[in-house]
């Protein structure tokens, strides 16, 4: 089943089961940026929000990726199960836009997060949203080579 969802400025359209499902199962996503000294990846925890379809983490104001996100927040990146079997393989490739969480948010998205990752109740880290922008999943389990892909539609 796939839902239609309506948020401020945007139009979401309908998110794959498939997609949202594997968003939520999962917890650690690799973030690709790039500053002045080339591209960077870095693997973070994160929960995830199907209404909005954003990816939430916690990082600190002084690493690598996170002042590349201050500078450019167009991102990109994967989540990925590892599996030895080809017909098992199952992944997410993502482009995304990065924005802190806002004041007013950070109370909530904190609690959420702290649910899933009861360690971070000790870390005063800043909060990210990953806004997904698109998702192109490959899930070979229901045949090699089989995808699903998802786009944001501007209002």
């Amino acid at each position: 089943m796939m839902g239609y969802l309506a948020k401020s400025g945007v139009t979401m359209v309908a998110v794959p089961d498939a997609i949202s499902q594997y968003l939520q199962q999962q917890h650690v996503l690799t973030l690709c940026t790039q500053d002045q000294q080339g591209l960077w990846c870095a693997s973070c925890f994160y929960v995830f929000d199907v209404d909005s379809m954003c990816c939430y983490l916690m990082t600190a104001d002084n690493s690598r990726h996170t002042q590349a996100m201050m500078v450019d927040p167009i991102i990109s990146g994967t989540i990925a199960d590892q599996t030895q079997s080809v017909l098992h393989i199952q992944g997410i490739q993502y482009t995304a836009i990065a924005s802190r969480v806002s004041e007013s948010e950070s109370a909530a998205i904190r609690q959420l997060y702290c649910q899933r990752f009861p360690v971070a109740k000790v870390k005063s880290a800043p909060l990210w949203r990953l806004a997904l922008q698109t998702v192109k999943m490959v899930d070979n389990r229901l045949g090699f080579g089989k995808k699903h892909r998802w786009q944001r539609q501007p209002d």
